[in-house]
């Protein structure tokens, strides 16, 4: 009897496996890199508008990844309190906090300003293999990045001088109070997946499951899965902007579901599964669309990206079931087999940005 139970229980864990497998929809490593990495541009601009722009040295390193010499950068030495900011689009990269002397002969920086401000690739140049960082909102070359940093991170963004502006914390008079929280709602198929994921991303103070896009008022779950309220599966995140942002937000959103699939998700169909951006100001709306537009130029997908971009007028939060579905049921063949590789997948590409 026991042989055959076990048999019974081994064909049973075979088959779910099988099904399960079938939801676990979500990009490939490759297609995750390049969205971690994508250059948003944000500020677009042509060859002779840079020319007019920057000075001869500052385009040679920005646009041509041209490197100065050792030791002769403004800003080597520099020791004032304030922000480092990228010289071709103004794009806030580095605090005087970060910033250490390596002796190397370039502005040397522990870490980056938390949101994705940097993009990095693989440069093979000189014979040798390199990381090159670049500005993630005007794709402008700033240096390279190493694993022999001094400091708790271990990295040393290597950075020429030239690529930098410095704003010191003395220019501005009126103390600047940042937000300390934002919030976003997105929809990327089960909303246990997403949940799960999010709450393990630096930055990010809460997260909710519910239902919202539709137009039923009150939904409950049932009635949500029946397709016909309009409303979606999604979760609404709490972040702090100072530590995250929704650039960095969302490219994790089209790392960890797949975008290019209409109302499903693997093996989930219909219109409460479909991947949707419902953003709370026209900030979230502008980021989402370039985000989009520029996945789908780099043609990081094989097929284009329909997910839907629009305001989130109402979010119900889901039943209490629903909260913390993976941290209550972690052992449950649905979180092992579908939310657990979401997760491994996230912690794979965005380890440096996962909760300490």
């Amino acid at each position: 009897m026991k042989n055959k139970n076990n048999f019974i229980k081994i064909a049973m864990m075979v088959f779910t496996a099988f099904t399960l497998q079938s939801c676990a929809q979500s990009t490939s490593n490759s297609e995750a890199e390049k969205i971690k990495n994508l250059a948003i541009s944000s500020v677009n601009k042509t060859d002779a508008e840079w020319k007019k722009e920057l000075s001869a040295e500052q385009y040679y390193v920005l646009r041509e990844k041209g490197t100065e010499k050792p030791y002769t950068g403004e800003l080597l030495l520099n020791k004032d309190k304030g922000i480092y900011k990228c010289a071709g689009c103004g794009n806030e990269l580095f605090t005087d906090e970060m910033k250490f002397d390596s002796h190397c002969g370039w502005p040397s920086f522990d870490k980056e300003i938390a949101g994705g401000k940097i993009t990095t690739k693989e440069d093979t140049t000189l014979g040798m293999k390199r990381v090159e960082i670049n500005c993630a909102k005007c794709d402008g070359h700033l240096g390279h990045i190493f694993d022999d940093g001094p400091t708790e991170t271990g990295k040393r963004y290597c950075v020429n001088s030239v690529s930098l502006s410095f704003e010191p914390a003395s220019k501005t008079k009126k103390e600047i109070v940042k937000a300390t929280s934002d919030t976003i709602t997105l929809g990327g198929g089960c909303f246990w997946c997403i949940e799960a994921i999010y709450e393990k991303l630096d930055g990010v103070k809460s997260v909710v499951s519910g239902y919202a896009g539709g137009q039923t008022k009150n939904p409950s779950y049932y009635e949500t899965s029946s397709g016909k309220t309009g409303h979606a599966e999604v979760t609404q995140i709490v972040f702090d902007p100072n530590k995250t942002s929704v650039e960095e937000i969302l490219k994790v959103f089209f790392t960890v579901h797949d975008p290019t699939t209409l109302n499903s998700q693997g093996a989930d169909s219909g219109t409460q599964y479909r991947s949707i951006i419902l953003y709370k100001d026209n900030e979230q709306k502008k980021i989402a669309t370039e985000i989009i537009v520029a996945l789908n130029k780099a043609k990081v997908y094989n097929n284009p990206i329909v997910t839907e971009v629009k305001p989130l007028i109402k979010f119900y939060k889901a039943e209490n079931s629903h909260q913390d579905y993976y941290a209550s049921n972690i052992s449950e063949p649905y979180c092992q087999m579908v939310i657990q590789p979401k997760i491994e997948k996230f912690e794979k590409i965005f380890k440096e940005r996962i909760k300490k």
